[in-house]
Parts: C-alpha cells; structure tokens; sequence
C-alpha cells in the first residue's frame, strides 16, 4: 500500500457562535489529493473490483449525470434532464425543498433506482447497464448514510458494523482490525459495546458512517445524515464527513440544513422540481 502523503491545510470555516469546532472551509484540498489514488482514500485501500471490471483512469470523474430524468409509474417526474459531473475527492451539497428529486438523485448514484432516460456513471461505468452480479460490488464502492441510521437494534455498535463485512464475505480474522480502525475514525472506540438504544442520536450517526466508510469506498453519500439531529450534534457530524473528505473520498450530501451549508462554503447543487436550477463552486444554501 502507498504511504499515504501529509496534507497541510490552514483554511478554517467562519464558526457561528455556540458551533462548537471548525472544519475546513474549502474541498479542493482533497480535491487536489486524488492523485494519491486509491490507497489515501480514508487512508487505507479500497474493496477490490470483481475480475473483468477495470480500474478507472485517473482522470475519469466520481459521479457524472447525463440528461437524466426519472419518472415513477404514478407520473411524477421526480428529475428532469439532469446533467452535471462530481470530480474525485469534493464535497457536494445538493439543496432544494422535499421533494425536489435529491434522494432520487441519490438512489440512481447506488442502483437503488434507475433512470427512465440518461445515464449515471460512476467511476466512468454506467451503472444504469451494470450486469446485476456486478451491482453489489458497486455498493460496496459507495458508501451510503441514511437520516434514520437504519441500525440494527439488538447489536452493538462494534456487531453493526461488522455485519456489513459479514454480509460480503470479507475473512473473519479480518473483521475485528477493520472494525476497530473504522470506529476510531468517528471517535467511538470507546463505545463499540453500546446498542443503539444506549447511544445519543449523534453516536448513533457514526455508527451509521463507520458502517458506511467499513468498506474503504472512494465515494461516500449522505442522504439528509444531520435531520435528525440538534444544531450543535449537526455541526459535529458535517466536521466528521469534511474530515473524511480531506482523506480524498468523495462526499456528496443531500441536506436542509442552511447553517452548515453556508458556513462550510462547499460547492451547493441546487434542484427545484426535479432539475438543476444552480451550480456554484462556493456556494450558499440559498445562492
């Protein structure tokens, strides 16, 4: 495995009063370490490519949208000629009111839904044609945190996600490291016994992104990860994914939260009826 490279960074985020902390105001640091390739991503190597299935240039972009638009069976047309492109390792907010297409946007990214028209690329393959034996190892490669957690109840944190390695066939004797080092990263080491029901809402979130990160996926999505949770939990959550990102994994969040967007300073997509209204490098939450 490559050493993984030092990164300075010195760009801090304005902090509202009573925010506790400071993230990083800018993701083009990560953006800039894609070169270190697979091996800086989250500091360790990524989930092996099934056989037949190439390694994508370097070049080639995270996540790209071409006119796609999905319509459910019921008629509603829940995204509308989408076309954009997420380079390896930014930070991406996609805004708009409920209902707006931004988990759908989401779904297409991980295969759990298809397009009507258009394509979705992922690491240059299209996964709108990807054969079905190959669709969990997409999700493997993709990282996803939900708003409800979705955590196992009668598990503790360290048995949550381990699951999602057992689940793949990852070796046994691996497991336990892989867990442990995952758990480390969002700073629940010393809480790997507690069940969810013992946990706040926000270690239960970490729980949720170590299951998602157990994988060492280049591209994480978090799918509205702080509506659940109070302004300062929040706060501590976005810290925790700006980090990950300035380990060049590609994050992408989907979020009504206008504090953390106008804050951070990221690039903000915003949707409106299904279809891109605004694209802005630093954006705010409201343009």
């Amino acid at each position: 495995m490559e050493p993984r490279r030092s990164r300075n960074v010195t760009a801090r985020a304005a902090v509202p009063p009573g925010v506790p902390g400071a993230v990083p105001e800018d993701g083009e640091t990560a953006a800039r370490a894609r070169g270190d390739g697979a091996a800086g991503r989250a500091g360790v190597a990524v989930e092996p490519l099934p056989p037949g299935v190439p390694e994508p240039a370097p070049e080639v972009a995270a996540i790209e949208f071409d006119r796609v638009s999905k319509t459910y069976p019921n008629g509603v047309v829940a995204v509308r000629d989408v076309s954009l492109s997420i380079a390896p390792g930014e930070f991406v907010f996609i805004v708009g009111p409920t209902g707006t297409g931004k988990s759908t946007l989401m779904k297409m990214i991980y295969r759990e839904e298809l397009p009507t028209s258009g394509r979705v690329l992922v690491d240059g393959r299209d996964v709108t044609r990807l054969p079905a034996r190959h669709v969990p190892f997409l999700r493997r490669r993709v990282g996803v945190v939900f708003q409800d957690f979705k955590l196992l109840p009668r598990r503790t944190a360290r048995e949550n996600v381990a699951f999602a390695l057992e689940v793949t066939g990852v070796p046994s004797r691996e497991v336990p490291r892989r867990v442990a080092d995952v758990l480390e990263v969002v700073g629940l080491a010393g809480r790997a016994d507690a069940l969810p029901g013992e946990m706040s809402a926000g270690e239960q979130q970490r729980v949720s992104i170590a299951r998602a990160l157990v994988h060492r996926p280049p591209l994480l999505l978090a799918d509205e990860p702080t509506g659940n949770l109070d302004p300062d939990t929040s706060w501590e959550i976005m810290q925790l994914l700006s980090q990950i990102n300035l380990r060049a994994t590609t994050v992408v969040v989907t979020t009504h939260d206008k504090m953390v967007v106008d804050v951070l300073r990221r690039r903000v997509i915003a949707l409106d009826a299904g279809a891109v209204v605004r694209d802005q490098r630093r954006g705010r939450y409201g343009g």
